[in-house]
């Protein structure tokens, strides 16, 4: 069972909350303050739900502070809907964002993925691992191999990086800002185009049908995210 942490200052959205997710079977714990959520976080809960808004600090400000320490999912639920308060969400270190107000049932599915991902990454630190499958999509990181569907894909050095890259972090927006940082280098954080064009390319080699992704999913106006494949 999967405790969560929600830092949520509006009673109405922390109660629908608390409702849908206790029926689901997770254990819930509620502050409304950035402080009452720091120190509560010693308990270490497997999902943290945080509100931008809160009355005595900025949500955005303590994602920093969380990620210092700690690579505990976070899920943004806020009323800021412009892309730049996303991109910045992201940039700092949250997994996902959504936007209020939101179903239930897509804030579980971003959830399930967030824990995926998280699990993932505790069951492999540490260790190499060797292979990543996901639906039909295959890499063997050792030999540098790509198949899909058990179809081997040439890649270039770059399209490689690039998928590797999406891959480590499997059902989570990167975005442009983070992709560019970690394929091309901090000099080229600005290039933009890069990242369309190499995905472009990406698609055509990947996809079915490149103008209806299956895999490589875009973020309008934040960047992208491979899609998680397991089965809910």
């Amino acid at each position: 069972m999967s405790s969560v942490l929600i830092i949520e200052d509006e009673k109405a959205i922390s109660s629908f909350l608390k409702v849908i997710l206790e029926n689901k079977g997770y254990r819930i714990t509620i502050t409304e303050t950035a402080r009452d959520g720091l120190s509560v976080l010693s308990t270490m809960p497997d999902i943290i739900i945080l509100d931008l808004g809160l009355p005595d600090r900025d949500g955005m400000e303590i994602i920093p502070e969380i990620r210092e320490w700690s690579q505990i999912p976070i899920i943004i639920v806020s009323a800021r809907g412009r892309e730049k308060d996303k991109v910045m969400a992201l940039d700092i270190g949250a997994d996902d964002y959504l936007t209020k107000p939101f179903g239930a049932e897509e804030l579980l599915a971003r959830m399930r993925v967030a824990l995926r991902h998280s699990n993932r990454f505790k069951n492999t630190v540490g260790e190499e691992s060797a292979h990543y499958v996901n639906g039909g999509l295959s890499i063997d990181y050792v030999a540098r191999r790509v198949f899909i569907d058990d179809r081997e894909i040439h890649l270039t050095p770059l399209e490689y990086r690039l998928l590797t890259v999406l891959s480590q972090h499997t059902g989570k927006v990167l975005t442009h800002q983070f992709l560019l940082k970690e394929v091309w280098g901090v000099k080229y954080i600005s290039q933009n185009h890069y990242v369309r064009v190499f995905m472009a390319n990406l698609r055509n080699k990947i996809e079915k049908d490149p103008a209806y992704p299956q895999y490589l999913l875009t973020e309008q106006g934040i960047g992208y995210r491979l899609i998680d494949f397991i089965e809910e």
